[in-house]
């Protein structure tokens, strides 16, 4: 059975906060993927795919659209790479649309040129 439950505020008889907070307070995507030469999702939330376009470059596709393209990227990457000296030092985020994004990430070793990252994860909020 389908429905829709309308609420303005959620307790769990200590504890309150409003309904809005939980709805745009949540993640509306995520993502863990190695990125070194092909790219394997590890885990992810309404993350389709993520396509490796070229050395350090992927995109991020989502299986739900966001709402609109003001969305925020977090990211961490590995500092650590047990594969490469290309420990990202800058990440660059552009192409956004409601249905994906572009991450470039920036090796340190290699004199700031694109570098793939052995540890990639991602959180979009709106």
């Amino acid at each position: 059975m389908a429905g829709t439950l309308t609420i303005s505020t959620l307790s769990d008889g200590t504890n309150s906060t409003s309904s809005t907070n939980c709805i745009q307070g949540s993640a509306k995507a995520w993502v863990r993927f190695n990125g070194v030469t092909t790219t394997t999702i590890n885990a992810s939330y309404n993350v389709s795919s993520v396509t490796r376009n070229a050395t350090g470059t992927y995109t991020i596709n989502f299986t739900n659209a966001i709402s609109d393209a003001n969305y925020s990227v977090n990211y961490n990457l590995d500092l650590s790479l047990s594969t490469t000296n290309n420990d990202a030092i800058a990440v660059n985020i552009n192409s956004i649309t409601t249905s994906s994004f572009k991450l470039y990430c920036y090796g340190g070793y290699a004199a700031g040129s694109l570098a793939d990252q052995e540890y990639v994860a991602c959180s979009i909020f709106r």
